[in-house]
């Protein structure tokens, strides 16, 4: 029996992925939560084979919890389920060493598949994703500007963005700038758009 622990936020599509789960006869959803900070708990207190995540989730989205989950619970295997196909998500994923990535319109025996495909060590992708990624341009922020930028997006000024990261206010906004520039935006709304589009945030 694959021991399943699954994250999604929206009630009724969990409700939805849970009951088409549990008709599997290999399959058995061992705990269901609707937050990334609920999920690494989850893991450690359930040990499933595998953690199937939605990657917006609320508090910590499910490519940082994949992470957590691969540092601290590396038995259990990761599967991202998105419903925006963004090659940079798949690049994001791959990094945080998730072992599957698909889309949530994908049939719900496409799903049940890739769980098991997971379970016993396969890596499983969207094929059209993997291509688009692999056409994809890659990232031209460095880290700590796309964490300030992030964080702008997130709604956070310069100087609370330089209290939280021990920068001056000046830094913070030279880091805006730069990322404007790189991104070929307009101003800093249209980087943070440009950066959500390819996947970057």
């Amino acid at each position: 029996m694959i021991r399943v622990v699954l994250a999604e936020d929206m009630h009724m599509v969990r409700g939805a992925l849970v009951a088409l789960l549990n008709l599997e006869s290999d399959i058995q959803i061992v705990a269901e939560v609707g937050t990334g900070r609920d999920i690494l708990p989850a893991v450690l207190l359930h040990h499933p084979h595998v953690a199937v995540l939605d990657i917006d989730l609320p508090g910590l989205d499910g490519l940082a919890a994949a992470a957590e989950v691969h540092a601290k619970q590396p038995s259990c295997r990761t599967l991202i389920l998105t419903g925006l196909g963004r090659p940079g998500n798949l690049r994001r994923a791959l990094e945080a060493q998730v072992s599957g990535f698909i889309l949530k319109d994908a049939p719900p025996s496409q799903l049940a598949d890739a769980i098991r495909r997971v379970s016993v060590g396969e890596r499983v992708i969207d094929p059209q994703l993997a291509l688009d990624a692999w056409a994809a341009r890659d990232n031209p922020l460095t880290a700590r500007e796309t964490e300030v930028l992030r964080m702008a997006a997130d709604g956070a000024e310069a100087p609370d963005i330089a209290g939280r990261l021990y920068l001056t206010v000046g830094t913070v906004r030279n880091y805006l700038t730069t990322v404007v520039t790189k991104l070929g935006a307009r101003n800093r709304v249209d980087a943070i758009r440009i950066a959500r589009e390819q996947g970057w945030l």
